[in-house]
Formats: structure tokens, sequence, C-alpha cells
């Protein structure tokens, strides 16, 4: 059974212009390996060995960025007055006021540092289905706290 990868049409070209990247660096890489392996026994090339690490490192995010796009299913933002994969989605802190925003997305492209949740992350496990307006208690290690869901885009 394949694995498929819900990812934004944004995530999509993320991914294809990081893929781009990874490729057009295969040569200079290389090129690395070339270099360090003329400085003389490998056993102890402490450069070699970091030139041969980078190379596995790019030759495995490129097959796994290959096998993502495979199997991707784009998501397309669901309706606004419910959370679904593809929201974007601002919350009303009760009690402070403060407001976030979180933008729902699967697993592959999350990334809390940009607000970016995933389905599956307990924030956003707790949103999905929920209404506009509707309130929702939010768990973290830290604390429970209450939110009101005052924007869906």
């Amino acid at each position: 059974m394949k694995q498929v990868f819900n990812i934004t049409e944004k995530g999509k070209q993320e991914l294809e212009a990081e893929l781009e990247q990874l490729i057009s660096s295969r040569k200079e890489i290389s090129e690395e390996v070339a270099v360090a392996r003329d400085f003389g026994d490998l056993k102890e090339n402490s450069e070699y060995d970091a030139a041969r690490k980078k190379q596995g490192l790019a030759e495995s995010r490129i097959a796994e960025i290959e096998n993502i796009l495979q199997n991707a299913e784009i998501i397309k933002g669901g309706a606004k007055n419910q959370v679904t994969l593809g929201n974007e989605v601002s919350l009303k802190n009760l009690e402070n006021q403060k407001v976030v925003r979180y933008y729902v997305v699967g697993p592959v492209e999350a990334n809390p540092l940009e607000g970016k949740i995933s389905n599956e992350s307990p924030i956003g496990q707790q949103l999905m289905g929920k209404k506009l307006g509707q309130e929702v208690e939010i768990s973290t290690p830290k604390a429970t706290i209450k939110y009101e869901i005052i924007e869906i885009n």
C-alpha cells in the first residue's frame, strides 16, 4: 500500500525548488569528494568522510523528496466555517486576548516555527473539524489554554 502525502500547492513548489537545488549541487559535492580523496589515506581523512556524509545526506533527501512528490495529494483549503487541511486559522486566547495564527498542513510540510502545524499534531488534532466561533481547549506540555476560533481562511 503506497503512502499518500498531503501537501499544499505552495509546499509542493517549495519541495520542487529544494529538489532542483539539491540535484544541481550534486556536481559540486562530487568535486568535494574528489578533492578530499586526494588528501591521502582515506582511513584518517576527515575531509573525505565529511564530503561523503554530505553526499549521502543530499542523495537521501533527493530520494525522499522524489517519493513525496510522486505520492503527493494536493490539499485545497476547505470550507471557511470549519477547520480542515489547508486552512489558515486565527485563534484568540480567551485569557490574555492575544491572537495566534496557524496554517493546518500535512506532516510533510509542518514547521511550527513558521506557524505551519500538522493535522496529526496535538494542536492540529484539537482544531480539526472545529467551527468558526467555537471555543477549543488546546493542551500543550506547559498548559491547557482556551481559544476561540475567530477566522478560518
